[in-house]
């Protein structure tokens, strides 16, 4: 655990950490508080699903536009503007006077979440190349602190008497002191770049060689993330059948676990090796979804979500690390087309499975994801990682 330790006391590391904590943090708090958007203007669940699609449409959007102000302002100078940005984007739904202005919103919190994603990526891994350490896993296990811790907040101030908009700006407001502190420390030197990227004239390019195939797996993992966590609970409620009580505790266990590996995967990863981790996360993420299709009762069936959450822990940040070091492009670039292919993944699995679910049934969707499962682990073999 002394990696931990090191991370934790450095200001520079810990600064990083903060703003993958606020990223999640914030996620898990508006996540709380959608029934309360759903209930306020009175939209029926087709309506709200359209409607948080906002989110994920404007992050997908400004991918591009993030590697352009990366390249052009630097990678530290923006992960501060956005961590400080994202807090207030994030008020933007709740003070809104009509479903049209939440929708805007929406589209904004999505676009500053992209930024903050690509540049606060690119900051840890600039910083594990000047310093030579590893940090990668454990900036993403702060993000699965931060979406966990943000997830239990409601749960807090319910026991005060605060609405729904006053708990948010709360949070709001604790995120931006932690935002300004973090920026203070950010110091990070721009990359020197080429007249050519100077320009920021990024634009879309479909991936090819090896970076194809880093998208190929990080696809597989994220739509088995997305999965995971939109069906996790219904898994435990429809299938297990399990009683209220531990409907949550699937997709509990899975979270725990992904964060577990990931803020141990910085000294796991250099001492067993990249491929050999996205190999074993692979037999492990197959391995629980074997468990929870055939063994759907209480406890085997957390125990099996407990195992893919261990899996697909130290996936992203292996290869969000290898897609910013892609020689054929500059960091943002190669890190922002990473990202694109990486939230379709996340939004487009629970899609899948939820049609797989409508056609046969949702064991079946589940074991569509142990085929995605095998996929990984077959290109995982041969692939080249930077």
């Amino acid at each position: 655990m002394k990696h931990l330790w090191d991370y934790l006391t450095d200001r520079l590391t810990l600064s990083i950490g903060v703003g993958f904590f606020i990223l999640g943090f914030l996620f898990g708090n508006w996540a709380t508080l959608i029934p309360y958007i759903k209930y306020s203007y009175d939209v029926d669940d087709a309506q709200l699903g359209l409607l948080l699609l906002c989110l994920p449409l404007g992050a997908l959007s400004f991918n591009t536009g993030a590697a352009v102000l990366v390249q052009k302002f630097g990678a530290a100078k923006i992960a501060g503007i956005s961590m400080a940005v994202i807090c207030l984007a994030y008020m933007l739904p709740f003070l809104a006077a009509s479903l049209w202005q939440v929708a805007a919103g929406l589209v904004v919190v999505g676009m500053c979440m992209s930024t903050l994603n690509v540049s606060i990526n690119i900051c840890a891994t600039r910083t594990e190349a000047e310093r030579n350490i590893h940090i990668m896993a454990t900036c993403h296990g702060m993000f699965s602190l931060g979406l966990m811790t943000g997830s239990l907040m409601r749960s807090i101030t319910l026991l005060l008497p605060l609405t729904e908009v006053t708990h948010m700006a709360v949070m709001a407001f604790l995120s931006l002191v932690a935002a300004v502190a973090a920026a203070k420390n950010l110091n990070i030197p721009k990359k020197n770049t080429t007249a050519a990227e100077q320009t920021g004239s990024f634009k879309f390019i479909w991936p090819k060689g090896t970076l194809l195939y880093i998208i190929l797996i990080s696809l597989c993992i994220n739509m088995t993330e997305g999965s995971m966590t939109d069906w996790a609970s219904l898994y435990m409620k429809e299938i297990v059948q399990t009683s209220p009580y531990f409907q949550g505790w699937g997709l509990f266990g899975y979270s725990m676990f992904m964060a577990l590996g990931r803020l141990l995967g910085d000294r796991i990863i250099p001492a067993v090796g990249k491929k050999e981790v996205l190999q074993a996360g692979a037999l492990l993420a197959i391995c629980g979804i074997l468990i929870i299709v055939v063994l759907p009762y209480t406890f085997t069936a957390i125990i099996g979500f407990a195992f893919i959450g261990m899996g697909v822990s130290c996936g992203a940040p292996i290869l969000y690390a290898s897609a910013s070091r892609c020689p054929d492009l500059p960091d943002a670039g190669g890190l922002a087309l990473m990202n694109t292919f990486a939230m379709t993944g996340f939004l487009g699995g629970p899609v899948i499975i939820g049609f797989i679910s409508k056609l046969t049934s949702l064991p079946w969707g589940m074991a569509f994801v142990g085929l995605l499962c095998l996929f990984w682990f077959y290109r995982s073999k041969n692939i080249v990682l930077y």
